[in-house]
């Protein structure tokens, strides 16, 4: 089997922010600020408290199984359940975000918003990563369209 490589590099690249996150949690409420969560998380954390962790946490579970997802759909790993549906999901969840981050700062009034106001190199650079998976995502999902949608379907089975 042949191995798409746009999404083996979106599932890298969706570990590498996995694993970023987990060393946020780790290096504690400097790499809170560095990376951007705001200083309202790094201040959570130097109090002790769990919710940035917690939340740190949850997001790099989150792109971990992303990752397993575009493994899946590059064919390094056996095909999961509603691979090709979850797929399109992480591409648009990746897209939009890509797309909207920065018009979201800009023009929503919100507290944590407005702190990453001055912030806009952070937002526009992870816009910028948010966008590059999304379309590693979306690319390597129509690569593999044709494939998943013939795979097991009545009109490829043998008639006797």
């Amino acid at each position: 089997m042949k191995i798409n490589r746009v999404l083996f590099v979106g599932g890298v690249s969706t570990a590498i922010a996995s694993l970023l996150h987990v060393a946020i949690i780790i290096g504690g409420a400097d790499w809170y600020r560095f990376f951007g969560a705001g200083e309202g998380m790094a201040q959570l954390h130097e109090k002790g408290s769990t919710y940035p962790a917690m939340i740190t946490g949850v997001i790099a579970i989150i792109l971990a199984i992303w990752a397993i997802y575009a493994f899946s759909g590059a064919g390094i790993i056996r095909r999961l359940p509603l691979a090709k549906p979850a797929l399109a999901i992480i591409s648009v969840i990746f897209l939009i975000r890509g797309i909207f981050g920065i018009p979201l700062v800009i023009y929503i009034d919100d507290p944590y918003l407005n702190e990453l106001q001055g912030k806009l190199t952070f937002m526009f650079f992870s816009s910028l990563i948010s966008l590059s998976f999304g379309l590693f995502y979306l690319i390597g999902l129509i690569q593999i369209w044709p494939r998943h949608l013939t795979k097991g379907s009545i009109s490829n089975a043998k008639t006797p």
